[in-house]
């Protein structure tokens, strides 16, 4: 009987290290045969220096890409491919059919849930629906800037990585970002810790895993430093979060302890950045999304049960490429051809 075997591709690998770390390292836990096959359209995307396969592609937005991606996986017989990023997310829901017929399974919600989650104030409305608290939420129409209470704050609603969100103090800035901030939702801005939790479903919408941890210290949108905690009232949330949207895959939910009351504000229908903290506090979403992928037996769900108090910071690495290993890899992006590994450069 063959043994079971699973590829797994990112579509955007970026600067994932980390987590392409934390999947060979599942593998091996789960001594389950199978590659990590990562696409980037820079060759000195820092991730595509530790997966086993490396792409260069066209841009997500080229007409070029969905052939080049359907092509990665017929030579690399993807079977999972786990999104990292929004973008991807736009790409994936909208070819998902013809990724389905070619035979690849895609760690993505549906297209309702994707135009949900994307959209800050319909997010809003959600929670709203399930009630759970939420800030209070106005779109600019409904709201006059010498009559409102400060301080707000103000976002895009397809806003992500923390691009065009402000505090807003004043009459006078609000007038300012609601000019300056393209398509913007504004809301009471919360006091408290932010909380975000990792929600791990396997491909038919069952929860495996649930993980919070409280953000310390953001950079450019992404957690640099974090502890795990729990909040039953969170966990119970989030479960019911995944069953009503319905989730596909990993989510993340996102709230603040507000007087101490748990207000909701945003869901991202992808694995978080953060997610390499979760893991470490016991709920491997890599372990948890290859054994459902492979059919293996998972013990059980991990739904709130993982190490508290489990501090993560973090620290900028390097990888090292003279100038003839990036031109064989940046040779190499169009037509869509195989790059060998990336050696590492010899000792200084």
């Amino acid at each position: 009987m063959a043994e079971p075997r699973v590829n797994v591709l990112f579509p955007t690998v970026g600067r994932r290290v980390e987590l392409v770390r934390c999947f060979r390292r599942a593998y091996e836990g789960l001594r389950l045969e199978g590659h990590v096959i990562g696409m980037d359209m820079d060759p000195l995307a820092p991730a595509l220096q530790v997966v086993d396969r490396p792409y260069l592609v066209p841009r997500l937005d080229s007409p070029d890409y969905l052939p080049a991606l359907l092509e990665v996986c017929r030579r690399e017989a993807v079977d999972l491919i786990v999104p990292l990023i929004d973008a991807d997310l736009d790409v994936l829901v909208r070819h998902r059919d013809e990724l389905a017929a070619a035979g690849m399974q895609v760690a993505v919600s549906s297209p309702a849930v994707i135009a949900l989650t994307r959209d800050k104030w319909r997010t809003t409305q959600f929670f709203r629906r399930l009630g759970l608290a939420t800030p209070a939420s106005w779109l600019p129409e409904q709201l006059r800037p010498d009559e409102a209470r400060y301080p707000l704050f103000i976002k895009p609603r397809d806003g992500n990585g923390g691009k065009h969100a402000y505090r807003v103090n004043d009459a006078r800035e609000l007038t300012f970002f609601l000019q300056y901030v393209p398509d913007p939702i504004v809301q009471r801005l919360l006091s408290g810790p932010e909380i975000t939790t990792d929600v791990v479903c396997d491909l038919a919408g069952a929860v495996l895993g649930v993980v919070s941890r409280q953000r310390i210290e953001v950079r450019v949108g992404e957690v640099a430093k974090g502890v795990t905690m729990r909040d039953p009232r969170i966990v119970d949330a989030c479960v019911r979060i995944a069953a009503a949207l319905p989730a596909c895959g990993p989510i993340t939910v996102q709230c603040f302890l507000h007087e101490g009351v748990p207000h909701f504000t945003e869901i991202n229908a992808r694995l978080g950045g953060g997610i390499p903290l979760g893991i470490a506090a016991g709920v491997d979403a890599p372990r948890l999304l290859l054994a459902a992928v492979a059919g293996l037996a998972i013990a059980r769900p991990r739904i709130g049960d993982y190490r508290t108090d489990l501090y993560m910071t973090r620290f900028d690495d390097s990888f090292m490429l003279t100038a003839g290993q990036r031109a064989r890899v940046a040779r190499r992006v169009a037509p869509i051809e195989r790059t060998a590994p990336i050696p590492a450069p010899p000792p200084a």
